[in-house]
Protein backbone atom coordinates (compact mmCIF):
# COMPACT_ATOMS: atom_id res chain seq x y z
CA UNK A 1 0.00 0.00 0.00
CA UNK A 2 1.60 3.18 -0.93
CA UNK A 3 2.71 5.75 1.83
CA UNK A 4 1.04 9.18 2.53
CA UNK A 5 3.68 11.90 1.22
CA UNK A 6 1.83 15.07 1.83
CA UNK A 7 -0.71 15.29 4.22
CA UNK A 8 -3.08 18.25 5.30
CA UNK A 9 -5.45 18.24 8.66
CA UNK A 10 -7.44 20.92 9.08
CA UNK A 11 -5.96 24.07 7.42
CA UNK A 12 -8.00 27.24 7.59
CA UNK A 13 -6.11 30.07 5.86
CA UNK A 14 -7.83 33.63 6.67
CA UNK A 15 -6.45 37.23 5.07
CA UNK A 16 -7.45 39.17 8.09
CA UNK A 17 -11.77 38.73 8.70
CA UNK A 18 -11.66 37.25 5.03
CA UNK A 19 -11.56 33.72 4.93
CA UNK A 20 -10.61 31.78 1.85
CA UNK A 21 -10.09 28.19 2.53
CA UNK A 22 -11.28 26.22 5.70
CA UNK A 23 -11.29 22.73 7.17
CA UNK A 24 -8.70 21.32 4.54
CA UNK A 25 -8.31 17.65 5.11
CA UNK A 26 -6.41 15.22 2.42
CA UNK A 27 -3.59 12.86 1.87
CA UNK A 28 -1.47 12.90 -1.45
CA UNK A 29 0.07 8.91 -1.91
CA UNK A 30 4.10 8.71 -2.79
CA UNK A 31 4.18 8.93 -6.70
CA UNK A 32 1.01 9.64 -7.89
CA UNK A 33 -0.17 12.50 -10.39
CA UNK A 34 -2.70 14.49 -8.12
CA UNK A 35 -4.38 17.58 -8.73
CA UNK A 36 -5.98 20.60 -7.76
CA UNK A 37 -8.93 21.55 -9.14
CA UNK A 38 -12.03 24.55 -9.50
CA UNK A 39 -13.18 27.43 -10.71
CA UNK A 40 -11.31 31.11 -10.36
CA UNK A 41 -11.62 32.22 -6.89
CA UNK A 42 -11.56 29.15 -5.21
CA UNK A 43 -8.25 28.80 -3.36
CA UNK A 44 -6.10 27.26 -5.67
CA UNK A 45 -3.34 28.90 -5.26
CA UNK A 46 -3.77 30.12 -1.89
CA UNK A 47 -3.39 26.08 -1.18
CA UNK A 48 -0.33 25.54 -3.10
CA UNK A 49 1.38 28.58 -1.69
CA UNK A 50 0.60 26.37 1.59
CA UNK A 51 1.79 23.07 -0.05
CA UNK A 52 5.19 24.36 -1.19
CA UNK A 53 5.63 26.95 2.15
CA UNK A 54 5.56 30.28 1.06
CA UNK A 55 2.74 31.13 3.54
CA UNK A 56 1.73 30.13 6.79
CA UNK A 57 -1.76 28.65 7.59
CA UNK A 58 -4.01 30.68 9.88
CA UNK A 59 -4.53 27.10 12.00
CA UNK A 60 -3.85 24.04 11.09
CA UNK A 61 -0.98 21.68 9.74
CA UNK A 62 0.75 20.56 6.63
CA UNK A 63 3.04 17.56 6.77
CA UNK A 64 5.81 16.54 4.22
CA UNK A 65 6.81 12.65 4.27
CA UNK A 66 5.19 12.79 8.13
CA UNK A 67 7.52 15.97 8.99
CA UNK A 68 5.67 19.25 10.63
CA UNK A 69 6.38 21.45 7.33
CA UNK A 70 3.73 24.56 8.36
CA UNK A 71 4.74 26.30 11.26
CA UNK A 72 8.08 25.05 11.62
CA UNK A 73 11.25 25.85 12.29
CA UNK A 74 14.06 27.24 9.44
CA UNK A 75 16.42 24.49 9.82
CA UNK A 76 13.70 22.00 9.63
CA UNK A 77 11.93 23.83 6.19
CA UNK A 78 14.95 24.03 4.94
CA UNK A 79 15.34 20.69 4.82
CA UNK A 80 11.85 19.70 3.50
CA UNK A 81 12.39 22.51 0.96
CA UNK A 82 15.34 20.50 -1.09
CA UNK A 83 12.74 17.66 -1.54
CA UNK A 84 10.40 19.65 -3.50
CA UNK A 85 10.73 21.47 -6.76
CA UNK A 86 8.17 23.65 -8.02
CA UNK A 87 7.40 25.22 -11.60
CA UNK A 88 5.33 28.38 -11.48
CA UNK A 89 2.84 29.77 -14.03
CA UNK A 90 5.07 32.54 -15.33
CA UNK A 91 7.65 29.67 -15.69
CA UNK A 92 9.66 32.14 -12.87
CA UNK A 93 12.90 31.97 -15.12
CA UNK A 94 15.55 34.83 -14.25
CA UNK A 95 15.41 36.61 -17.53
CA UNK A 96 18.85 37.95 -17.34
CA UNK A 97 19.99 34.33 -16.75
CA UNK A 98 20.97 31.71 -19.36
CA UNK A 99 19.06 28.44 -18.64
CA UNK A 100 22.17 27.01 -17.12
CA UNK A 101 22.69 30.31 -15.00
CA UNK A 102 19.27 29.88 -14.03
CA UNK A 103 20.03 25.74 -12.68
CA UNK A 104 23.25 26.89 -11.64
CA UNK A 105 22.13 29.45 -8.96
CA UNK A 106 20.18 26.71 -6.98
CA UNK A 107 23.22 24.17 -7.38
CA UNK A 108 25.28 27.33 -6.40
CA UNK A 109 22.63 27.55 -3.53
CA UNK A 110 22.22 24.67 -2.14
CA UNK A 111 25.19 21.92 -3.02
CA UNK A 112 28.50 21.53 -2.47
CA UNK A 113 28.91 19.68 -6.03
CA UNK A 114 32.24 20.91 -8.57
CA UNK A 115 31.44 23.19 -11.19
CA UNK A 116 32.31 19.92 -13.46
CA UNK A 117 29.85 18.48 -11.48
CA UNK A 118 26.84 20.89 -11.90
CA UNK A 119 27.52 21.17 -15.62
CA UNK A 120 26.69 17.33 -15.97
CA UNK A 121 23.65 17.55 -13.96
CA UNK A 122 22.80 20.61 -15.43
CA UNK A 123 23.20 19.13 -19.12
CA UNK A 124 21.82 15.58 -18.19
CA UNK A 125 18.42 17.62 -16.83
CA UNK A 126 18.13 19.74 -19.64
CA UNK A 127 18.63 16.77 -21.61
CA UNK A 128 15.46 14.88 -20.24
CA UNK A 129 13.23 17.68 -21.18
CA UNK A 130 14.19 17.67 -24.54
CA UNK A 131 16.20 20.80 -24.27
CA UNK A 132 19.55 19.11 -25.03
CA UNK A 133 22.11 21.82 -26.45
CA UNK A 134 20.12 24.96 -25.32
CA UNK A 135 22.39 25.45 -22.35
CA UNK A 136 23.57 29.35 -23.20
CA UNK A 137 20.00 30.32 -24.41
CA UNK A 138 17.72 33.17 -23.04
CA UNK A 139 14.00 32.50 -21.72
CA UNK A 140 13.15 35.39 -24.34
CA UNK A 141 15.03 33.44 -27.13
CA UNK A 142 12.95 30.42 -26.50
CA UNK A 143 9.74 29.29 -26.99
CA UNK A 144 6.09 29.27 -24.20
CA UNK A 145 6.80 25.60 -24.40
CA UNK A 146 10.76 25.23 -24.31
CA UNK A 147 10.28 27.88 -21.25
CA UNK A 148 7.96 25.78 -19.30
CA UNK A 149 10.48 23.16 -19.72
CA UNK A 150 13.60 24.67 -18.94
CA UNK A 151 11.41 25.59 -15.64
CA UNK A 152 10.93 21.59 -15.39
CA UNK A 153 14.85 21.05 -15.73
CA UNK A 154 15.27 23.68 -13.40
CA UNK A 155 12.56 22.20 -10.81
CA UNK A 156 14.05 19.04 -10.89
CA UNK A 157 17.84 19.88 -10.65
CA UNK A 158 18.00 18.90 -7.18
CA UNK A 159 16.08 15.40 -7.71
CA UNK A 160 12.90 16.15 -5.54
CA UNK A 161 10.75 13.65 -4.84
CA UNK A 162 7.81 16.12 -4.82
CA UNK A 163 7.06 18.05 -8.01
CA UNK A 164 4.56 21.36 -7.62
CA UNK A 165 3.13 22.58 -10.94
CA UNK A 166 1.06 25.53 -10.68
CA UNK A 167 -1.04 25.77 -14.36
CA UNK A 168 1.31 24.56 -16.54
CA UNK A 169 -0.70 24.49 -19.78
CA UNK A 170 -1.72 28.45 -19.20
CA UNK A 171 -0.29 30.25 -22.12
CA UNK A 172 0.19 27.06 -24.10
CA UNK A 173 -1.46 25.84 -27.43
CA UNK A 174 -2.90 22.65 -27.34
CA UNK A 175 -0.27 20.67 -28.68
CA UNK A 176 2.69 21.56 -27.06
CA UNK A 177 0.21 21.11 -23.64
CA UNK A 178 -0.11 17.62 -24.81
CA UNK A 179 3.08 17.51 -25.21
CA UNK A 180 3.70 18.84 -21.60
CA UNK A 181 1.63 16.05 -20.29
CA UNK A 182 3.53 13.32 -21.80
CA UNK A 183 6.69 14.70 -20.65
CA UNK A 184 4.56 14.60 -16.79
CA UNK A 185 3.83 11.71 -17.04
CA UNK A 186 7.49 10.26 -18.27
CA UNK A 187 8.81 12.09 -14.85
CA UNK A 188 6.37 10.83 -12.61
CA UNK A 189 7.03 6.80 -13.96
CA UNK A 190 10.44 7.19 -14.84
CA UNK A 191 11.54 8.51 -11.61
CA UNK A 192 8.90 7.63 -9.27
CA UNK A 193 8.21 11.25 -8.80
CA UNK A 194 4.95 12.56 -6.86
CA UNK A 195 3.56 15.57 -8.72
CA UNK A 196 1.18 18.03 -7.45
CA UNK A 197 -0.59 20.19 -9.93
CA UNK A 198 -3.03 23.16 -9.43
CA UNK A 199 -4.99 23.21 -12.85
CA UNK A 200 -8.26 24.29 -14.55
CA UNK A 201 -7.06 22.91 -18.05
CA UNK A 202 -10.09 19.96 -18.28
CA UNK A 203 -7.77 17.71 -21.16
CA UNK A 204 -4.70 17.76 -18.44
CA UNK A 205 -6.85 16.79 -15.65
CA UNK A 206 -8.85 13.75 -17.86
CA UNK A 207 -5.28 12.64 -19.21
CA UNK A 208 -2.94 12.70 -16.10
CA UNK A 209 -4.44 13.08 -13.16
CA UNK A 210 -4.85 9.64 -10.78
CA UNK A 211 -6.81 11.45 -8.20
CA UNK A 212 -8.68 15.23 -7.56
CA UNK A 213 -9.44 17.20 -5.37
CA UNK A 214 -12.18 19.97 -5.84
CA UNK A 215 -12.37 23.58 -3.99
CA UNK A 216 -15.30 25.83 -4.44
CA UNK A 217 -15.64 28.80 -2.93
CA UNK A 218 -19.04 28.73 -1.84
CA UNK A 219 -17.96 26.14 0.81
CA UNK A 220 -14.65 27.77 1.01
CA UNK A 221 -13.00 24.02 0.87
CA UNK A 222 -13.29 20.64 -1.04
CA UNK A 223 -15.93 19.40 -2.24
CA UNK A 224 -15.01 16.29 -4.10
CA UNK A 225 -12.08 14.00 -4.46
CA UNK A 226 -11.82 10.80 -6.73
CA UNK A 227 -10.44 9.90 -9.64
CA UNK A 228 -11.15 12.14 -12.93
CA UNK A 229 -13.93 9.11 -14.29
CA UNK A 230 -15.61 9.06 -10.46
CA UNK A 231 -15.66 12.97 -10.68
CA UNK A 232 -16.96 13.19 -14.32
CA UNK A 233 -19.79 10.47 -13.84
CA UNK A 234 -20.70 12.44 -10.39
CA UNK A 235 -24.40 13.44 -11.42
CA UNK A 236 -25.58 13.74 -7.58
CA UNK A 237 -23.15 16.91 -7.51
CA UNK A 238 -24.07 18.87 -10.33
CA UNK A 239 -21.03 21.54 -9.46
CA UNK A 240 -18.14 18.99 -10.06
CA UNK A 241 -20.32 17.14 -13.02
CA UNK A 242 -20.91 20.21 -14.99
CA UNK A 243 -17.01 21.29 -14.13
CA UNK A 244 -15.63 17.58 -15.79
CA UNK A 245 -18.17 17.84 -18.22
CA UNK A 246 -17.61 21.04 -19.59
CA UNK A 247 -21.56 22.09 -19.08
CA UNK A 248 -21.96 25.97 -18.55
CA UNK A 249 -23.94 26.62 -15.48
Amino acid sequence: MAENIIKVENLKVAYGDRIILENINFSILKGEIFFIVGGSGCGKSTLLRQLIGLESPTSGNVYIKNTLFSNTDSKTKNIILKKIGVLFQSSGLFASMTLEENMRLILDTYTDLTEIEKSNLINIKLSSVGLAGYNNFYPNEISGGMKKRAAIARAMVLDPEILFFDEPASGLDPVTSASLDILIKEINKGLGTTIVIVSHDLQSILNIAERVIMLDKSVKGIIAEGTPKELKNRTEQPLVYNFFNRIAN
